[in-house]
């Protein structure tokens, strides 16, 4: 007889009363649960899907637009544009962050034990535990024309390609997308970090007496160890920057023009700027349906059986 069957034969032999009581505990657990999650999740996305679909200034009285709404919000050219701010986000918030994060957990690994391990893992955790805010204070200051930036490129030489970076309409996205790979960098890190820690080292011993190199063990041996890792550091990364507002509305406030305008900067100026309730309600679930669509396939990838 299997576990499971045995477990049920159990189940099956306790009386009626213990296991109504069991029944009666777990929904004690369930409801209160559910009803927090209701409140405060299922219910805005109902309200938001039906705003969307209305002409409303969140005052007066709301005209019934069907999806016009979603049409506006998926043929407008600047609509698109701010959509593709934010997939263009998705390359610095993910790529650079979990980049770096598996070399620098493989350096603590093989070469940084120890209190160096430990001072490594503090230094690059810390931009996680600052205040976005006062991150996009800190480097705009720094990425202004007379910024910290700029005065190390002179000084190396590089004065020429000085510039206002969050003020140019070619590097201000670009400039935006390296403050929030520096922000994410310690979070992937530390989840990488924590996940190498739990490879079994045999692995590692056994591709050594082998005559595995650095990388055959970092792609054959790292790299399936931290499948799991990997996939919650592109999970949490693609929805900071789908979902961004803090950096961009503090370092740029969206400029210049719409270059660093995200979806969640337009939301919030449709709605309480413009009196637009319908329209930012229609680029909130098409923000929403975005991210599902991103994560879904992410998350199914790292739980598929090795």
């Amino acid at each position: 007889m299997s576990l499971a069957d045995s477990q049920r034969s159990r189940r099956a032999r306790l009386p009626t009363s213990v296991r109504g009581r069991a029944v009666l505990v777990a929904w004690a657990f369930i409801v209160p649960a559910f009803i927090f999650y209701a409140t405060f999740v299922l219910v805005p996305i109902g309200l938001s899907i039906y705003y969307s679909l209305l002409r409303w200034d969140g005052i007066g009285k709301a005209t019934f637009k069907g999806l016009s709404n979603y049409l506006v919000v998926l043929s407008e050219s600047d609509f698109l544009q701010i959509l593709g701010n934010a997939f263009q986000l998705v390359a610095y918030f993910t790529l650079i962050p979990v980049a770096i994060g598996l070399g620098v957990a493989s350096a603590i690994r093989n070469h940084l034990g120890g209190r160096f391990g430990a001072a490594a893992r503090t230094v690059l955790f810390i931009p996680q535990v600052i205040p976005l805010v006062a991150a996009g204070i800190a480097w705009s200051w720094m990425l202004a024309s007379n910024g910290v930036v700029n005065q190390a490129l002179g000084l190396i030489g590089l004065g020429g390609i000085a510039r206002g970076w969050l003020g140019d309409f070619d590097f201000a996205l670009p400039a935006v997308g390296l403050i929030g790979a520096w922000v994410l960098l310690g979070l992937c890190t530390m989840l990488l970090v924590t996940g190498i820690a739990r490879i079994d080292p045999s692995l590692y011993e056994a591709a050594k007496i082998d005559g595995a190199s650095a990388w055959d063990e970092f792609r054959w041996i790292t790299l399936p160890g931290l499948r799991q890792e990997i996939g919650v550091c592109v999970t949490v990364t693609v929805i900071a920057a789908l979902a961004s507002f803090d950096i961009v509305y503090i370092a740029t406030g969206g400029g210049p023009g719409i270059q660093t305008t995200v979806p969640g900067l337009e939301i919030y100026r449709l709605a309480f700027a413009h009196r637009q309730v319908g329209l930012a309600s229609a680029l909130a679930v098409v923000l929403m349906l975005l991210v599902i669509v991103c994560v879904l396939p992410i998350q199914w990838l790292t739980r598929q059986p090795k």
